[in-house]
């Protein structure tokens, strides 16, 4: 993926946005890291983001002007998409993504992508050892704690064993594993979505490509 020169704005300051906002700048994008909560809330890790690698940092409600010069917006998987203003989603030059979409684009592994309401830790750690014990290199990622764009630059040709949530899931555009699984559905996250089958679509996307 080509970013040099983009400019980026990525929202949510925990370990996604960190992570996301560290592999763009490096790659030569100029990044603003948004997250709501006072500065003085945010880690050190998200602060220090401002002198090692040039990040810009904005707390607050969201500047409606900043997205008027923004290409891309990376979004965490704890950030709600509503939260982006509709005249920017609605540009034909502005496109929303969220980590994992931005990992596949620099990725070139195999991936394993598991989804489902329950049993997604367990079945990802234990995908991830049955391949290893067989002789297949694997490396686990995802929502299991380790931000698949951490992974840049350090996975070779291993496979990747991500676990997805339907956070996640909502913001993939080609995402497309090797091998897609669907454990299980059942009602969850209902303060997020509206209806169960705004829930169950999120999860499905894991299929869409």
């Amino acid at each position: 993926m080509e970013v040099d020169g983009k400019k980026v704005l990525v929202l949510g300051a925990g370990k996604s946005g960190i992570n996301s906002a560290t592999l763009l700048s490096s790659n030569g994008a100029t990044v603003a890291l948004h997250d709501r909560k006072p500065l003085a809330e945010w880690s050190d890790e998200a602060r220090s983001l401002k002198d090692t690698h040039g990040v810009g940092l904005i707390d607050g409600k969201l500047p409606s002007w900043l997205l008027d010069q923004i290409e891309l917006v990376v979004i965490s998987p704890g950030v709600p998409t509503g939260v982006i203003p509709a005249r920017y989603v609605e540009r034909k030059d502005g496109e929303v993504i969220g980590e994992v979409e931005l990992a596949w684009r620099f990725l070139n592994n195999r991936f394993v992508g598991i989804t489902g309401s329950n049993g997604k830790t367990t079945t990802t750690s234990l995908v991830g050892s049955l391949l290893n014990n067989a002789g297949v290199d694997a490396i686990v990622g995802g929502n299991i704690g380790t931000p698949l764009v951490s992974l840049v630059g350090k996975a070779k040709d291993e496979w990747i064993v991500a676990e997805l949530s339907s956070f996640q899931l909502e913001t993939i555009r080609s995402f497309r594993p090797r091998v897609g699984i669907c454990l299980n559905v059942t009602p969850n996250h209902m303060d997020r979505y509206d209806l169960f089958t705004d829930y169950a679509a999120a999860k499905y996307r894991l299929f869409m490509n």
